[in-house]
């Protein structure tokens, strides 16, 4: 059994993304996209949240903005699957910001189901606000861009269950499959226009909703499969998503990068 690794120290901003404006999806709460968008901050961007939780992204917005000043940060309800929220959530990115030079497609809906007792209706659920979600977000995006010429970087947010088989995950795992898929195939289009389009595939990010809605011992079981005997934390995986975003990978498009210590 692996002993399990100490959490590596908080990396502090270097201004990676000073003078940037981005949209980040899903960004409430304590999970990746609240992460993503601290690290944004952090990394000198101006930040628009979108979240379908109103009440909890008020608090994130609110809590932001003092820290970091109310002009860098903002916020708006935004429900994925709702395109005149979609359209709604990136013009704010121009409103409040100039335009917008990044999005972060951090929306998706998980649940546990075996597939012979699955329904279409939770099928449809979870492919609508994680695989549709991000091409209405994507497609959104891209029009900005293509009519703005400025040119820019799109993140997704995939999971290795689009590449490992996991029971009970048909239709998360094929939603994230089909956002490795929809990620290559946006970049090929974008790229006449100057966007790079990429992911991030994580394995395991502790945040409070993954508690609320994982069983302890299977938690505990994929905990153990990581390589450094530990989950990640949220932070970890918005360090890459801010790497991808960043003029660092300034030749990157396509790609799904694995944030991941799981061993075969």
């Amino acid at each position: 059994m692996t002993t399990p690794a100490a959490t590596p120290a908080y990396v502090p901003g270097h201004g990676l993304l000073r003078g940037r404006s981005a949209v980040i999806t899903a960004a409430a709460g304590a999970g990746i996209g609240g992460a993503t968008a601290r690290r944004f901050l952090e990394e000198g961007a101006d930040v628009v949240l979108g979240d379908a939780h109103a009440r909890r992204l008020k608090e994130t917005v609110e809590a932001l903005a003092e820290e970091f000043g109310a002009a860098r940060v903002t916020g708006t309800p935004c429900d994925v699957t709702d395109e005149q929220q979609v359209v709604a959530l990136l013009a704010l990115a121009e409103e409040r910001h100039g335009g917008l030079d990044v999005l972060v497609n951090n929306a998706g809906l998980g649940g546990t189901a075996p597939l012979v007792e699955m329904t279409d209706a939770q099928w449809d659920k979870v492919l609508d606000v994680t695989l549709t979600g991000t091409m209405r977000c994507t497609r959104a995006a891209l029009r900005r861009f293509r009519a703005t010429g400025r040119g820019g970087a799109i993140v997704n947010n995939a999971s290795v269950v689009g590449w490992r088989a996991q029971a009970g995950q048909s239709h998360y795992a094929a939603a994230k499959a089909g956002v490795m898929a929809l990620t290559r195939c946006a970049a090929v289009e974008a790229a006449e226009f100057g966007v790079r389009v990429n992911a991030v595939s994580p394995s395991l990010a502790m945040h409070p909703h993954l508690v609320k809605v994982t069983t302890p011992e299977l938690l505990a079981e994929l905990t153990a499969g990581e390589a450094f005997g530990r989950y990640a934390e949220p932070w970890e995986v918005a360090n890459v998503i801010v790497f991808l975003a960043s003029g660092y990978s300034s030749y990157m498009t396509g790609e799904v990068v694995s944030v991941s210590s799981r061993h075969p």
